[in-house]
This record gives C-alpha cells, sequence and structure tokens, in this order.
C-alpha cells in the first residue's frame, strides 16, 4: 500500500525564508549524490542564489575516458593496450565490447563517486533515464559511452538541441531499430518512444494516434551508422512521400523531400513536438518527480508545472531557466519536502561513500586498483535493484514512472537488508585489494564532520545533521549516546575521556575504545529507517 502522498500550495515565487544547514543541506541531496560536511559549510556561507548559481554552471572539465583494465593473458584488446582508452577505437569482436561495457560501468560508478561539485551528473542521469536504452540491447561499448557523453554535454543546454542529437545518436538508432528504418520496411519503434517517453508523454491530456507513429516513422526513414560506427543520413532509403499527422498537431503535412534534403524532415517533425504545451508540461512534471517528488495534484500542476512550462517555453526549451525557478522558489524548500524521497540504490551507495569520505585510489595512476574498487560499488548498486547503463526498459527504472508507487519500489523485503549489510560492510570491513583498504574510517569521518568530537552530544548532533534529512526524537539521539558511546553510563566524561586519551596517545587499546563505540553509532544510525530517505 503506498503512503499518503504529500502536497503543498506554495509555488514558484522566490524563497524568503533563512538559509540554514538544512536547507542547504536539501539542496546539496537533490543536486548531488550525497552532500559532504565541506560542501555543506561552503554553500551555506555563499547562501542561496549564490550556490543555485555555481550548481547550475559547471566549470569542471568534462571526466577523463575510461581505461582498458580488461587485458588478461587470454583476452587481449589488439588496439588498446592497458591503461589506455579504447573510446576512438570502435570494434566488433562481442567479447571486446563485453569487457568494455563492464569497464564503462566500473568508469561511470567513479565518475559518480568523484563527481564535480555541480548538477552535472545528477542530470546526466536524470537524461540517461528519461532517453532510457540498455548498453546490453546496444552490445557496442563506444555507441554506449559516446550516448552518455552526449547526455552529458546537452545536460543543462538547450532540451530540443538535445532531442535532435538523441534522434541520431548511434546508440539509440542501435537500441531503437532507427538504423533498420527504411521507405520498405519502416520501423515504428523510436517514432513511438520520441512521442511517447521522450517528449509530449501519454497523459491523458495527449491525443495523438496510431498514425501518427507510422507518419513519425516514415520521416526518420534513411538514418544509418557507417562504418566507422558514426550515424549519417541516406538518401536511397528515405521515404520521399508526405507525411500527414492527425488533428492533434493539427493536421500537419510534412512534406516527402529528395536528396539530402530529406534529413531536414527530422528537423520539422522535432518542431512540431515542439509546439505542443504538452511536451513542455510533461518534461517539467519529469524534473519535478525527479528533484521534489513523485506526487503532483491540481495545485502543484497549477502552481508549479504549468508556470515552469511556460518558462520552458518562452527560454526557446533551455533547461537551466527552470530549473532554476524551481531550486529558487519556495515550494522546493517547504518542510514537506525535505527528507520526503525515498533514495535510490545509486543515491544511496554513491551518497554514502561522498557523506562519509570513502577513499579510492587514483583513477588514472592506479587504475587497475581503482576500477576494481568501482566494480564493487557497481555490483552493490545492481544488487539494489538499480544496474547502471542497464535501466529495465526503454521507460527507465520503475520507481520513477510506475503510479501509484513510484520511489517506493526501491524498497522491498530483499533490497532493504541489502542496503542495511552494504552500510554495515563498509564500516566494518570494506573491500581490500593489493593492501589498500577502501571502507569507512570512522575516527576520521567524525573529526572531520563534527566541531567538537570530544562532546558525545555535538557529536551525535553532527552525525544526525548529516545523515539523517528527517527529524528523530531527541530521546532516540540521547539513547544512542547513553548505550553506545557512554557504554551504558550517564556521565558525558566516559566518552570525553576516551576520545581525549586516543589523541593524547593512540595505540592499540585506544583506538578500539574509540572506534568500535564509533563504528556501533554509525551503523545504527545508518540502519534507521530515516536513513533511506533523502
Amino acid at each position: 500500500m503506498p503512503l499518503s502522498p504529500l502536497s503543498s500550495s506554495l509555488g514558484l515565487e522566490p524563497f524568503q525564508g533563512t538559509w540554514t544547514k538544512q536547507t542547504t543541506t536539501h539542496l546539496l541531496n537533490r543536486l548531488l549524490f550525497g552532500a559532504k560536511q565541506s560542501e555543506i559549510q561552503y554553500f551555506l556561507a555563499k547562501g542561496l542564489n549564490a550556490s543555485i548559481d555555481e550548481l547550475l554552471n559547471p566549470s569542471a572539465v568534462i571526466p577523463a575516458p575510461p581505461l582498458n583494465d580488461y587485458n588478461t593473458a587470454t583476452v587481449i584488446d589488439p588496439a588498446v593496450p592497458l591503461g589506455a582508452t579504447w573510446i576512438n577505437h570502435p570494434t566488433g569482436d562481442g567479447t571486446i565490447n563485453s569487457l568494455r561495457r563492464t569497464n564503462f560501468k566500473k568508469w561511470l560508478t567513479g565518475v559518480l563517486i568523484h563527481q564535480d561539485i555541480s548538477i552535472r551528473e545528477k542530470l546526466t542521469l536524470f537524461w540517461a533515464n528519461h532517453f532510457g536504452t540498455e548498453a546490453d540491447t546496444i552490445s557496442n561499448a563506444n555507441y554506449v559511452y559516446h550516448h552518455h557523453a552526449t547526455l552529458r554535454t546537452h545536460s543543462i543546454g538547450n532540451f530540443k538541441t538535445m532531442v535532435k542529437a538523441i534522434t541520431i545518436d548511434p546508440g539509440m538508432l542501435r537500441y531503437l531499430n532507427g538504423y533498420l528504418n527504411t521507405a520498405s520496411a519502416p520501423d515504428e519503434n523510436y517514432g513511438r518512444e520520441l512521442q511517447e517517453l521522450f517528449t509530449v508523454g501519454k497523459d491523458n491530456a495527449v491525443q495523438y494516434s496510431e498514425s501518427d507513429v507510422k507518419a513519425a516513422a516514415r520521416v526518420l526513414t534513411g538514418w544509418r551508422i557507417n562504418a566507422s560506427y558514426m550515424s549519417y543520413f541516406d538518401a536511397t532509403r528515405h521515404d520521399t512521400g508526405n507525411k500527414q499527422f492527425s488533428s492533434y498537431y493539427n493536421n500537419k503535412v510534412i512534406a516527402g523531400k529528395s536528396g539530402q534534403a530529406g534529413a531536414t524532415e527530422t528537423d520539422e517533425l522535432i518542431d512540431m513536438l515542439f509546439e505542443k504545451t504538452d511536451m513542455a508540461k510533461y518534461i517539467c512534471r519529469r524534473l519535478y518527480r525527479w528533484f521534489v517528488y513523485y506526487y503532483i495534484d491540481e495545485t502543484v500542476e497549477k502552481n508549479i508545472i504549468t508556470p515552469l512550462a511556460e518558462i520552458f517555453k518562452s527560454t526557446n526549451f533551455d533547461i537551466k531557466p527552470v530549473l532554476t525557478a524551481l531550486f529558487k522558489s519556495a515550494h522546493f524548500y517547504d518542510s514537506v519536502y525535505i527528507g520526503c524521497q525515498i533514495k535510490s540504490p545509486i543515491d544511496h551507495v554513491i551518497g554514502t561513500l561522498r557523506k562519509t569520505n570513502v577513499v579510492f585510489p587514483n583513477s588514472i595512476s592506479d587504475y587497475a586498483d581503482a576500477y576494481l574498487h568501482f566494480n564493487n560499488m557497481t555490483g552493490q548498486l545492481t544488487n539494489l535493484g538499480q544496474n547502471l547503463a542497464d535501466p529495465p526498459n526503454v521507460a527507465g527504472w520503475p520507481a520513477y514512472y510506475q503510479s501509484p508507487e513510484y520511489h517506493e519500489l526501491w524498497i522491498n523485503a530483499d533490497t532493504l537488508p541489502k542496503r542495511n549489510k552494504f552500510t554495515d560492510l563498509m564500516l566494518e570491513t570494506g573491500y581490500t585489494r593489493n593492501g589498500r583498504k577502501v571502507s569507512i574510517q570512522a575516527i576520521p569521518f567524525a573529526q572531520a564532520i563534527s566541531s567538537n568530537p570530544a562532546d558525545p552530544n555535538q557529536l551525535v548532533k553532527d552525525l544526525f545533521e548529516l545523515l539523517i534529512s528527517t527529524e528523530v526524537d531527541q530521546s532516540i539521539k540521547d539513547n544512542l549516546k547513553k548505550q553506545i558511546l557512554l557504554s551504558g553510563q550517564t556521565s558525558d566524561y566516559y566518552w570525553t575521556d576516551a576520545w581525549n586519551s586516543y589523541q593524547s596517545n593512540q595505540n592499540t587499546i585506544n583506538f578500539n575504545l574509540v572506534n568500535t563505540r564509533l563504528k556501533a553509532l554509525i551503523k545504527y544510525i545508518m540502519n534507521l529507517p530515516d536513513y533511506q530517505l533523502s
């Protein structure tokens, strides 16, 4: 049974409340994969407007491409030595492509862990889910890499430009059979999904017809992939007849064209789709559900979705103005939306690693060890139900569209224990390769996030503020302090003395006294139901 949905009557009017640690954390948790304490302090000092302006204007360079970590004595990529990138050496070898796809997922996990401090990676993942493709179905790893690179490049740019780029993207052409779409054998896959999932949507108000799908397929005939694995337009395979659309599209006719002029019909089709107000509203709903909350009632539709759609249209479908208005609004910071989302597996795993400052080997100079550890985290994501770059189908992961459950689908009797097992593992043993351990280091973590870790009250307060988005009763915090940090005693000095003794003499006995209690406290907090919320 789904939980009772939340709603707010606040609109896009600018947020006038106090810029606090809580509001800062809320913003960063939605725009990044978990917020580090240092990032929270940085953006808390900047204030709301300056923070959003910085987060929506990525300045870091695009992540360096994946490196070959998969050559062995028995399987060797002939064009790419160990430690070199394969992205400029496409191949038709199925075994090599399989290894590269796995390598890509390791690399992408590393990119998320080491994301630049902007919205770029969170938004790239949004678009990867929106334009759902499956790496295993695409098969060719170069297509997979360049598809995601296209999404990253356009992630905070112009949506119309992105739709055109994705329409002729080799990965998408391969995934939805666009490269097989010819005048003599039209394939409707992309023409259908372009309308139903990627632009105008399939809400009740949307009344395009099956004939519109067929007409769109005819418009898109002729796009192919060449021997260099790049897309191109083949006029000999294009349907040169006129394409009649239904009354939903004002009976639009796209006149058939011969030669290379046939490629311009794709632009006319996209222009037609973008004339629909339904399209602007549909994309704004998708963004809202990703960054705010899944539930959209008549009040939210009127106060948020409709005005955002107007901003979208008035700026010629630029993405940044829409997000700017949303993230600066009173609605976004309404208390009902703080801690209201169930974390996706990616937010849970990557967010845990980032919040606790887990250190990985250098992904360039020590790529072999780094990629193995990234692979461990990729496996955790898959185990929790979010196989990176491989959503279950073209619609993406069900938690982002399946009504009425939406994000509640992430949690069930199988995945919740696995989530707790992951955080327990990272606190206890972590993963080790070549003597390099990747785990949560409890004492350095406490030192980094607490203003006074010797004070058990301050330490508990700082841990809850960073790790838990919702309000937790003080009695729970007090009980945790007593039972764990004070070992059942009532005086605070039982922790303070232990901490100070370790600081002055870091021998094994003092280390174990502090580390054991800290790990138990952090583990307990991470096993609370509230830790699953963002």
